[in-house]
């Protein structure tokens, strides 16, 4: 049973800390639980109870109404509206539900309904990768268990790994080589998986060493591929004393390359780039420069 705080349920639903405390006086459905020193804090069942209202809320049901329903009726209105089309924000909702309950096949059928009205790479940037910001949040924090953060990563990572085995380029049609990996120790590898599908959906060539490369091995393949970029997701290594370093040592030992770096130890960062390092604050970004890049070769 994982274990939240107000503002665990305020950054979860997007309701307000202040908007909780009063329906919690006024409506008596949302009651939390103390410590042995006072201090309030709500379960896994409060954060579903939450996340069910403010769907419910956001779908246009008025908080009077919602909170004459019973737990039963909630959990049924909300399995009737998620199988709508209903917007980002209630999706990711509907998906921290079905992580919270562990529902495999909830979280499979949401994402599927998803991807057939969407398209697998707009859910993945409008509803998938918002998702898991927030979810990567709590984790560090220790809000929510690692078999959620588990049990999650595990279905996101093969959908995505499906998705790049269908996008098949042959040698001699692909625009530019990028060379994919984590540095060494890193092991968050989503953000790059789905990296590599969007620059292989670009005709571009991909060579993928995934995550915790030694930097030695990375020079040695280098060496080998001659990618036109490279790129990176580094999110929890080397950390924030080692990171201009690390930058540092990539621009140095690959100057003829362009190196392209994301991830929360670079992005939002004091980071001083050398010339040859871009850092992409956000999937839209990479896109617009591999497609910028591709336009350049077919004009060359």
């Amino acid at each position: 049973m994982s274990v939240y705080s107000i503002k665990d349920l305020e950054h979860l639903s997007g309701i307000k800390a202040h908007t909780l405390r009063i329906w919690e006086q006024r409506y008596n459905f949302i009651k939390p639980k103390r410590t042995v020193t006072n201090i309030r804090y709500y379960d896994d069942d409060d954060l579903k109870l939450v996340l069910n209202i403010s769907l419910l809320k956001n779908s246009g049901l008025k908080i009077s109404k919602i909170s004459k329903m019973s737990l039963q009726e909630m959990s049924q209105e909300v399995l009737r509206l998620t199988d709508q089309n209903l917007g980002f924000p209630e999706q990711i909702h509907a998906l921290t539900l079905s992580m919270i309950d562990l529902n495999e096949e909830r979280f499979e059928k949401i994402l599927a309904t998803n991807i057939l009205q969407l398209g697998f790479e707009k859910t993945m940037i409008k509803i998938i990768f918002p998702f898991l910001t927030k979810i990567g949040v709590l984790w560090q924090t220790g809000s929510i268990s690692p078999s959620h953060e588990h049990f999650i990563t595990h279905l996101v990572r093969q959908k995505i790994i499906v998705a790049v085995d269908g996008q098949f380029i042959s040698n001699n049609e692909y625009h530019k080589k990028y060379m994919l990996f984590t540095p060494e120790g890193e092991l968050h590898e989503l953000s790059l998986l789905f990296a590599s599908y969007l620059i292989k959906a670009r005709k571009n060539k991909v060579v993928y060493l995934g995550q915790s490369l030694p930097f030695a091995d990375l020079a040695s393949v280098h060496q080998i591929h001659e990618p036109d970029f490279l790129f990176s997701v580094i999110t929890s290594t080397p950390g924030q004393d080692k990171i201009q370093a690390y930058v540092d040592d990539l621009a140095n030992t690959f100057p003829n390359t362009t190196v392209l770096l994301t991830g929360f130890q670079v992005v939002g960062q004091d980071i001083k780039c050398p010339s040859n390092v871009i850092i992409v604050n956000r999937l839209e970004e990479l896109i617009d420069f591999i497609e910028v890049s591709n336009n350049k070769v077919a004009t060359e």
